[in-house]
C-alpha cells in the first residue's frame, strides 16, 4: 500500500489527517514562501503548495511507494492574498481589517505519486465570515501568540474559532486540507483513499 508523505510542518493538517485514518509520514519541505510574488491569490496557494510536494517528492530517502502531499493556505481579503502575519502588529491590524466581514480561504494541495512521477494538483476555496470583534478580543487573542503561526492570522479550531460566524464550503479546508479534494487527487493517481488509511 502506498505510504502518505505530508511535505508540510503544520500540527494542523497533521491532526486533521489523522482524525480521517490516516498516519502520515511529516517531512517539512524548507520552501523560501516569499519566491513567488504578483499572482492571484487561489494561484499562489497552488503554486506554493507545488513547489513544496515537489521540493519533498524529489528527495532521495522516501519510501519508493510514497504519495507525497504539499499544501499552502492564503487568505483572500480584498483581492490580497494574506499568508502569516509578519509579526503581533501585523496580526492586530488584520484582525481590524477582517472584523465583521468575510474572506475567501485558499488551500492549493499537490499530490504525486514517487512511484509512477504522477502529479495532481488543484485548490479549494471556502468562504469564512468573521465576528465584529472588539479592539479588546483582537488584543487578547493575538497575546495568545496563536494568529502568527496561521495563514489569514485565524484558526476555526482553536482559539479564533468563536470569532468565525459562518463558513460556506469545506471546514476541513479552512483548517488546512480539504479531505474531499485529497481524496479526489487520490483516485486520480489511481489509488483508492481507503488503501491509504492506518491499519
Amino acid at each position: 500500500m502506498p505510504v502518505l508523505v505530508l511535505a508540510s510542518a503544520s500540527p494542523a493538517r497533521l491532526a486533521t489527517l489523522r482524525s480521517a485514518g490516516f498516519d502520515p509520514q511529516v517531512i517539512v519541505s524548507g520552501v523560501d514562501e516569499s519566491q513567488i510574488v504578483g499572482i492571484p491569490p487561489a494561484e499562489l496557494a497552488l503554486r506554493l503548495a507545488e513547489l513544496k510536494c515537489g521540493a519533498v517528492a524529489d528527495r532521495s530517502d522516501l519510501p519508493a511507494d510514497a504519495l507525497v502531499l504539499g499544501c499552502d493556505s492564503v487568505l483572500e481579503l480584498d483581492g490580497e492574498a494574506l499568508g502569516k502575519p509578519d509579526d503581533a502588529a501585523d496580526a492586530v491590524r488584520r484582525w481590524e481589517a477582517m472584523r465583521g466581514r468575510s474572506g475567501v480561504l485558499h488551500t492549493g494541495h499537490c499530490l504525486r505519486d514517487v512511484a509512477s512521477g504522477q502529479q495532481s494538483a488543484a485548490t479549494a476555496s471556502t468562504t469564512v465570515h468573521f465576528a465584529d470583534v472588539t479592539d479588546e478580543e483582537i488584543a487578547a487573542y493575538v497575546a495568545t501568540g496563536e494568529p502568527l503561526h496561521v495563514a489569514g492570522a485565524f484558526t476555526v479550531d482553536g482559539l479564533g474559532g468563536g470569532f468565525v460566524t459562518r463558513i460556506e464550503g469545506d471546514h476541513h479546508n479552512v483548517v488546512g486540507v480539504s479531505l474531499p479534494l485529497v481524496r479526489g487527487l487520490v483516485r486520480e493517481l489511481g489509488h483508492q483513499w481507503t488503501d491509504l488509511w492506518a491499519r
